[in-house]
């Protein structure tokens, strides 16, 4: 088998050239299957809303930004990877930097607009529950909605020249660049989850501890919360069942993003991870790609009502 300098430096981003090609097609197997849920997920979800009048909202608007940052990674990345686990080591579209720097171009895109768009999704949920809705209203216009959206696009064009340096994490020959894009893909994931946990534990420290909710529960969006909108249940139960549905997000997010970004630290301060936990930690980020969709509307009847009237 080879060393963890032979593997980042001739393989896929997440493929592991072993001996046995059992591992490989398994590998491309798991692609192929998140990438046909993780596509035909995001794209009902953007057909959903753009379908019916009532999913049509800004908190939405921010799901579909993220579904069509998903996209790239679900139907561009995905199954370029699955085909590329079937071919020999020595094949000539592997080494191709032009080829590696459109996929990891493509990766990298779709992950920190999805990324952004999980953060402007809490900070918006976290504005309608704490604050007045004029202050949500004021905010939120549609003019301010679309910067937001754009922005996110916008900075993730930015780190995209730092994409290759990715390819050598964890080897031995990276240069210093390499480990210094590394260390900072991991601050930024850092950054952006204590940003998210502030949100989102605002939120339940806000449902749990208010005794009148009349300013929130008359308020237009609440169907988009993690929460159920109708009928409600019990107040006790209602925020227990709130609290847990939005901890349970939270511990999703927590487990797709956390172990990359500390594999990433260990190798820039320690000692690199070895080739298959960097590559099981790449694969739990990009699954949030395909599990996205239903981290935020598995909870909505709106979303269930409009997706039974389409499905047979």
């Amino acid at each position: 088998m080879p060393n963890a300098s032979s593997w980042s430096a001739s393989s896929p981003l997440l493929l592991l050239w072993e001996d046995s090609s059992g591992t490989r097609i398994f590998l491309s197997l798991l692609y192929a299957v998140l990438a046909i849920s993780g596509t035909l997920s995001n794209v009902m979800v953007i057909y959903l809303v753009f379908s019916f009048k009532k999913l049509q909202t800004t908190s939405n608007a921010f799901i579909v930004n993220g579904c069509a940052a998903d996209l790239s990674v679900c139907a561009l990345w995905m199954p370029q990877e699955a085909v590329l686990g079937l071919l020999p080591p020595n094949s000539s579209s592997l080494r191709s930097p032009e080829y590696r720097l459109l996929r990891g171009g493509l990766l990298g895109l779709g992950l920190t607009v999805s990324l952004a768009s999980h953060l402007l999704v809490a900070f918006n949920r976290y504005v309608l529950i704490t604050k007045l809705p004029s202050v949500y209203q004021a905010l939120y216009q549609r003019k301010h909605t679309g910067c937001m959206i754009g922005l996110s696009w916008a900075l993730a064009l930015l780190p995209v020249p730092l994409l290759p340096g990715l390819w050598t994490l964890g080897s031995a020959q990276s240069d210093g660049s390499s480990r210094y894009t590394a260390l900072l893909l991991a601050l930024a994931v850092l950054g952006q989850t204590a940003l998210l946990l502030h949100c989102y534990l605002g939120i339940v420290r806000r449902v749990r501890g208010s005794a009148k909710r009349v300013s929130v529960l008359n308020f237009h969006l609440l169907h988009q919360l993690p929460f159920p909108a109708a009928p409600p249940p019990p107040r006790r139960a209602q925020r227990r069942l709130s609290s847990v549905s939005v901890l349970l997000l939270c511990c999703v997010f927590l487990l797709g993003t956390q172990p990359l970004v500390w594999v990433s630290l260990l190798g820039f301060f320690l000692r690199p991870a070895p080739p298959a936990l960097q590559a099981a930690s790449w694969l739990l980020l990009c699954s949030l790609s395909a599990l996205n969709p239903l981290l935020y509307t598995w909870r909505s009847e709106e979303f269930r009502r409009a997706a039974r009237s389409v499905l047979p």
